[in-house]
Parts: structure tokens; C-alpha cells; sequence
């Protein structure tokens, strides 16, 4: 913090910021969308509720790559999971009441979880949940537009590497988790196991499948256990 800045003010430059930076990319998954089949309104609608980036871009990769409705909608669903961890963790930051908590489900995303976090007392921490998460709602919902728009006159979006908006997203949020040989081992897992299935199996069901075997390592916990072992015997 410097200077005379309150937790309150650091709460909402840090909100602002991730905003800015994040609606921004919602261009790519409006362009990405429309050219993987889904027509502007559907891309909005997709947007509106749905709202959480790599489950969006889970669901038009599925579509665009000739998979069925189906295995979208459930590759989807995995990747929103996390979304109810956050849920847990964020209940207490926005306070009591129904309707309170029914509007703060629909705003917990990774951002704005990670921004009320980082806040140093609960009214900073109030405030930087819910000023990302309206902003990056209103944002992201307008760049969709945009990026829906703007499909058409864009072209191909692989000349833009647009098509790799999804891997991107996806890269990003697991990177920082991969510190223990447990989580590098569930990751090469699913990886190895969704790159060999690729070519057999139509769109999305090799992210299912994946999914499966790193809860299947996850569970077993074996890698842990063996480094556990190892720092006691040393």
C-alpha cells in the first residue's frame, strides 16, 4: 500500500485493473464462438449465462470441432467445478441474506475470487469480489459482442492464433498449481491420455476421459505419499 491509500481504494484499483484486462479478451472468445457455428445471439446468450471464460471456450472448442452438444455441455461442466470451491471460500466475504448469495454465485469467477483475496481486511475484500465481478460481467458481455460482430470481418481466426485463446486460458490457470510432483503427475496423465485418445474419439470426449484419469492419479495420491516419505527420512 502507499501513501495515505486505504484498503478500500487498493480494493478497487486492483478490481479496475483485472477488468480492464480481462474483458478485453472476451473479443476472442465472441470471434472464436461465431466461427465455430454458434451465431451472434447464441454467442451473447452463451455469455450471459454461463460466464466463466474456460468453460465458454470449452464449449465452442467441442462445438467447432464437430463434437455433439452433449460432450460440450459436460466439458463445460468439469471446467466450472472449481467455481463452487470459490463458492465456499467467497460465502463468508459476501455476507448473509438469499438473494445476496443467489446474485454472488453468478460473479464468482477466478478474478474476482483472487482479488477479494488479496485484499487485507473484509470491507476491502467485499468490495474487490464484487466490483470485478460486476465489471468483468458488463465487460465481458460487451467484448462478446464486439468479438461476435467483428467474426465476420476478421476472417479465420487462426490467422490471428485466436484459436488458441482456449489452451491459453486453460494453461494459464493450471500453471501455478503444478509446484508439487503430484500435481505435475495428475497433469501429464490427463495429457498424455487426452493427446493418445484425440484422433479416436469424436470432440470432448477425450477431455472426459482425461478428466477421469486425473481424478483417478489425483485420488491416489501416490506421488505425495512417496515425497512425504522422503523428506521424513532424510
Amino acid at each position: 500500500m502507499t501513501g495515505d491509500e486505504t484498503p478500500t481504494r487498493r480494493a478497487w484499483r486492483d478490481a479496475v485493473g483485472v477488468v480492464v484486462a480481462t474483458s478485453a479478451y472476451g473479443v476472442s472468445f465472441g470471434a472464436l464462438s461465431v466461427a465455430s457455428g454458434l451465431d451472434v445471439w447464441q454467442t451473447c446468450v452463451l455469455s450471459l449465462l454461463m460466464f466463466t471464460g474456460g468453460s465458454q471456450f470449452a464449449f465452442v472448442g467441442v462445438i467447432g470441432g464437430g463434437g455433439v452438444l452433449g460432450a460440450a455441455i459436460a466439458s463445460a461442466g468439469l471446467l466450472g467445478i472449481r467455481n463452487v470451491a470459490y463458492g465456499l471460500r467467497m460465502s463468508p466475504v459476501v455476507g448473509v441474506g438469499f438473494w445476496r448469495r443467489a446474485a454472488a454465485s453468478h460473479f464468482t469467477i477466478d478474478e474476482s475470487t483472487a482479488v477479494a483475496l488479496a485484499q487485507t481486511d473484509a470491507d476491502a475484500r467485499r468490495v474487490g469480489f464484487w466490483v470485478t465481478g460486476i465489471g468483468i460481467y458488463v465487460g465481458w458481455n460487451l467484448t462478446t459482442l464486439a468479438g461476435a460482430l467483428l467474426g465476420d470481418v476478421l476472417g479465420d481466426v487462426k490467422t490471428y492464433g485466436l484459436d488458441a485463446a482456449a489452451a491459453a486460458a486453460f494453461l494459464a490457470l493450471l500453471w501455478p498449481r503444478l509446484k508439487r510432483r503430484q500435481a505435475v503427475a495428475v497433469a501429464a496423465a490427463a495429457a498424455v491420455v487426452a493427446a493418445v485418445l484425440t484422433p479416436a474419439l469424436m470432440p470432448g470426449l477425450p477431455v472426459l476421459v482425461a478428466a477421469l484419469v486425473a481424478v483417478v492419479v489425483g485420488w491416489t495420491n501416490w506421488f505425495a505419499g512417496r515425497s512425504s516419505t522422503a523428506e521424513v527420512t532424510s
